[in-house]
């Protein structure tokens, strides 16, 4: 069985001067999905592995997410000591319906959320890199660039899984 994204454990000591290789991994999610799902019928993005999520419903995951990653960008620049919390109980992607929206629509949204967040990071100051806030499900501290690389983590998790939902459709 797979390692749970929740049952991970990070230590966060990338030096700073590799922010912008991170960077990278961020940018180019959008791409990695659309290249992933190309060849992919609605029915194989669209079926589920029991109650696990569909590969749509992993796109909508990570579209949800950025949101939450935005907002902790803020919490670092207001001298926030803990970030902001996510939702484990992934309510909103649960009850969005992903399985019905046109795969189109998703990567559209997915591209121009992640787009606009790695846009924030490529403006951001190279000072301000460092800030520090507790991660609350983690309790541990992390600076904006652990940040950076616990989001391209969690977006490669989730590509993972995608590829494998694939491999047994058609398997």
């Amino acid at each position: 069985m797979p390692l749970r994204w929740t049952d991970r454990r990070f230590t966060f000591d990338l030096p700073e001067e590799l922010f912008p290789v991170v960077v990278e991994r961020l940018r180019g999610l959008p791409a990695r999905v659309e290249d992933k799902v190309r060849s992919l019928s609605p029915e194989v993005l669209t079926r589920r592995d029991g109650e696990a999520w569909s590969i749509q419903e992993h796109i909508g995951h990570l579209l949800d997410l950025d949101e939450l990653h935005a907002g902790r960008l803020d919490d670092f620049l207001a001298g926030a000591s803990v970030l902001r919390a996510a939702d484990i109980t992934n309510r909103r992607t649960h009850e969005a319906d992903y399985n019905r929206r046109p795969i189109a629509d998703l990567l559209r949204a997915l591209r121009r959320e992640r787009e606009s967040f790695v846009a924030r990071l490529d403006a951001w100051d190279p000072g301000l890199i460092s800030l520090t806030a507790l991660h609350p499900r983690l309790q541990q501290p992390m600076r904006v660039i652990d940040m950076a690389l616990f989001i391209a983590e969690h977006d490669d998790h989730h590509l993972a899984r995608m590829t494998e939902l694939a491999r047994l459709a058609q398997a």
